[in-house]
């Protein structure tokens, strides 16, 4: 036993890898001739375009596996460890993933219409441009910095998307109305952007912010009466130039 623990240090020492846990070809096999593989060892699994529509992947352990384009639809994966693992554009409507444990998941345009996230930390997975994702799931906060991170990429369909999202979770949101108000206004949309323009002042009104009030006025008066045609400049450089920074506020105050 002792000449066991000083080889391993010895391994460590010279910078040899140790083996580490992987998938168990078996259960992979399993899942695959079966869709049954509850409480699995599948960490790292390979599993791009599976069809695994109504799996039962209960408890399963999926770190870091790779579920790219897989068709997950009404699957079970509740409990399961799926931290690390990449769905990107997988389908997932309908399944049920309660509990499962999503810290650094890639669910880049995956689909997520009618699946259950309760009890997970959606927040912490990457979740760009999925499709569906439940109004319950996430925070407020998550989305705010999604959209902006699309207005400064210049995809303002996309930042809308995600302040309309801040929105239903804070109604209240003075910041990602204001946000949404610039987004419309790159895209041509100068009645929508007057519109949040405008509540977006009354908002902040209400929350005794007379400064980002008068602000948000000010553009709102801006958008109806223009002195001059706009000039491009992209999202994040307009903000500057009408806002002073107005939409670099945080969104929790």
């Amino acid at each position: 036993m002792i000449r066991t623990n000083l080889s391993v240090v010895t391994l460590i020492s010279l910078g040899v890898a140790l083996p580490v846990q992987a998938e168990n070809l078996d259960h992979v096999r399993q899942l695959l001739s079966t869709k049954q593989c509850a409480n699995c060892e599948l960490t790292g699994a390979g599993l791009v375009f599976a069809q695994l529509s109504g799996a039962n992947l209960v408890g399963a352990n999926l770190a870091g596996a790779n579920l790219s384009q897989a068709n997950l639809t009404g699957a079970n994966l509740s409990g399961a460890n799926l931290s690390g693992a990449t769905l990107s554009g997988a389908n997932l409507s309908g399944a049920k993933l309660t509990g499962a444990n999503l810290q650094g998941t890639d669910l880049t345009r995956s689909y997520l219409v009618g699946a259950d996230l309760t009890g997970t930390q959606i927040e912490t997975a990457i979740v760009q441009n999925a499709i569906g994702l439940p109004t319950t799931a996430g925070n407020a906060e998550m989305f705010y910095q999604m959209a902006m991170e699309a207005g400064k990429r210049r995809q303002y369909e996309r930042a809308i998307e995600n302040f309309n999202q801040v929105l239903v979770r804070k109604p209240d949101s003075a910041p990602a109305l204001i946000g949404r108000a610039m987004a419309r206004l790159e895209l041509g949309d100068q009645k929508g952007a007057i519109v949040d323009s405008e509540r977006a002042a009354a908002l902040f009104e209400q929350q005794g912010d007379q400064n980002s009030a008068k602000s948000a006025g000010d553009l709102a008066q801006t958008l109806k009466n223009p002195p001059k045609a706009r000039s491009g400049g992209g999202f994040g450089q307009t903000v500057v130039n009408v806002l002073g920074g107005l939409l670099q506020l945080f969104l929790v105050r």
